[in-house]
């Protein structure tokens, strides 16, 4: 089996970030691999809307807090693809979203020796000498799990994303569909236009979405269900976004608890169920506009819920409830969307026995360094670093965003730089 420096698990932008962190240290760089259940390189690709925007600055991109210089940056992408003047002419900080997953996945493909796509990672194991665990045995198998390969490693980085949240009692199906399959869905109704779509949800991702079905299907008729009495606007002003720079980092993982509480509270707004202020206008237009004409395919069902929902064959049919007057209104529909949001799995779920080795604080949640290395049992010497949303709790809302990704990156590598080396000799190529 072959051995690396480091192993990641997962090849979205986090990872795809420290790749290129570990690449351009020249001839310090580290052995790594990275393993993608992917057959391709693809970031959130079922809500690449044609006309949605970044919610974060083009500098805020894989490189350019951490190495302004870096060949990797946004800035060159937009050069090398003849592009740069016109962007600049545009006058904005926050390109398409399509541009930006063109931008990811060329970077991705100049560093495509370091990554195996179509491996979902099956096992994790110890590899123990003198009673100290200091490797990892990493065991992935392609798709169909026919291939399996087992390789060794120092450290491993995990980032796997987040999972797709449904409401309780809710599964997926042809009728039924998270906003992350939106496109995929839409492209295989093929010429099926459907009569009325349900959109669940007060988000960017709700609000997007309940657009561009008003847009794609003209003579549907568009609901948006969500609990709150109208979409809030995102807080992106100055002295609010410092909650992302990478100094708030350390502000908020030193703070106590309660502090810590606090602030995710505070501040979010800035990310959660809120919603750019264009697009809020942009639907509000679209319903003032049908009134006027006396076509009103755009309906808002505020301070209410979905109760009741029933999937068949031929449609799904729901019942709207208000939280306020408690009036229910049964309602036919041939789609609904839920855009309700992702969630963190627990990072020890991979690990295995490994997991029992993590140490967790009071409220049962993985303890993690400022390095975004997992605190472990003395006995276990070999790096497990995490990146995503799993380290909310201790670094605040940066962790699953955009925002720090280039500065993370550097982090977790000067971390896996600084380790003492092993006392004894990685096995290489050895047959599996």
């Amino acid at each position: 089996m072959e051995g690396f420096e480091l192993i990641g698990v997962g090849f979205g932008p986090s990872n795809l970030a420290v790749a290129i962190a570990a690449s351009e240290l020249g001839a310090a760089t580290p052995r790594q691999l990275f393993l993608e259940r992917q057959p391709r390189f693809g970031w959130h690709r079922g809500m690449l809307i044609e006309d949605a925007t970044m919610q974060v600055s083009f500098l805020k991109d894989l490189v350019t807090l951490r190495n302004p210089a870096s060949r990797f940056s946004f800035l060159n992408f937009l050069h090398e693809s003849g592009r740069l003047i016109d962007f600049i002419n545009n006058k904005t900080l926050f390109p398409l979203r399509v541009e930006f997953h063109d931008y990811l996945e060329w970077a991705a493909a100049q560093i495509d020796d370091v990554v195996r796509y179509d491996r979902t990672v099956v096992a994790v194991r110890p590899v123990t000498h003198d009673g100290v665990v200091d490797e990892f045995e990493v065991t992935s198998a392609s798709a169909d799990g026919s291939a399996r390969e087992t390789h060794r490693t120092r450290n491993l980085i995990l980032g796997t994303g987040l999972s797709p949240r449904l409401p309780e009692g809710v599964t997926a199906s042809d009728r039924v569909w998270h906003n992350r399959e939106l496109l995929d869905r839409v492209e295989q109704l093929g010429d099926t236009t459907p009569r009325r779509v349900v959109v669940v949800g007060a988000g960017q991702s709700a609000a997007e979405v309940t657009g561009f079905l008003h847009d794609r299907f003209p003579s549907a008729e568009v609901c948006s269900v969500f609990s709150r009495f109208g979409y809030s606007p995102a807080d992106d002003s100055p002295f609010a976004n410092r909650v992302f720079d990478p100094g708030a980092v350390d502000e908020f993982y030193s703070a106590p608890e309660d502090v810590k509480q606090q602030l995710l509270g505070y501040h979010a707004n800035t990310n959660y169920s809120v919603v750019d202020t264009e697009v809020i206008q942009d639907l509000y237009r679209r319903s003032y506009r049908e009134r006027i004409v006396g076509k009103e395919r755009l309906r808002f069902f505020n301070v209410s819920r979905v109760i009741d929902l029933h999937d068949s064959p031929t449609g799904v049919s729901l019942t709207v409830e208000s939280l306020s007057t408690g009036q229910k209104t049964p309602l036919d529909a041939d789609l609904i969307v839920f855009c309700t949001g992702y969630t963190p799995g627990d990072p020890t779920d991979l690990l295995g026995d490994l997991g029992n080795e993590c140490r967790r604080d009071q409220a049962g949640r993985v303890r993690i360094g400022r390095d975004y290395r997992v605190v472990t049992t003395p006995q276990v010497r070999a790096g497990i670093y995490l990146q995503g949303g799993g380290t909310e709790h201790s670094h605040g809302l940066a962790s699953s965003l955009l925002s720090n990704i280039s500065v993370r990156a550097g982090e977790i590598l000067a971390s896996i730089r600084q380790q003492p080396a092993a006392q004894h000799t990685v096995p290489q190529a050895v047959a599996v």
